[in-house]
């Protein structure tokens, strides 16, 4: 919980516009210390309360599933590309570059995001590329276990 609490009350602080020395004038005065990591849980609640009275909303930092089942299974793929360590940025935005590279000059409109995606026959490129990926790296996508 710590090292989220912390991570949260720093996204908080950037989001309303608060650096570092204001931030640490704000800790002091609320529980009397100056860094995070010297407090309990409570009083890092506490300075992160007051960030949500200040109106800090924050985000579950759960992206929502891709809107289709086709996309779904992009991400799939590509996380099982990533496990087996075939993938130097097995991230979202490592995904989107891969799509941006491999497919941008050919359809010359690639979106920022895969999720943007709505041409089933772009989604069936994507899906057919990482599943050759797959069989060239010897990975065994467990068809029966995907989706589950």
């Amino acid at each position: 919980m710590t090292a989220n609490m912390i991570r949260t009350i720093h996204v908080g602080c950037r989001q309303l516009g608060i650096d570092a020395d204001t931030r640490h004038d704000l800790q002091l005065r609320l529980v009397g210390k100056a860094s995070l990591s010297d407090m309990s849980d409570d009083e890092r609640k506490r300075i992160l309360d007051e960030l949500k009275a200040r109106g800090f909303r924050p985000s579950s930092g759960k992206r929502p599933k891709a809107p289709r089942a086709d996309l779904r299974l992009v991400h799939v793929l590509w996380a099982k590309l990533g496990h087996a360590g075939e993938l130097k940025d097995p991230t979202r935005q490592g995904l989107n570059k891969f799509i941006q590279k491999r497919f941008g000059e050919a359809w010359g409109f690639v979106p920022a995001d895969i999720d943007g995606l709505r041409d089933h026959d772009k989604i069936d490129a994507v899906l057919q590329a990482l599943i050759q990926w797959g069989k060239r790296a010897k990975i065994d996508f467990d068809w029966s276990r995907i989706g589950k």
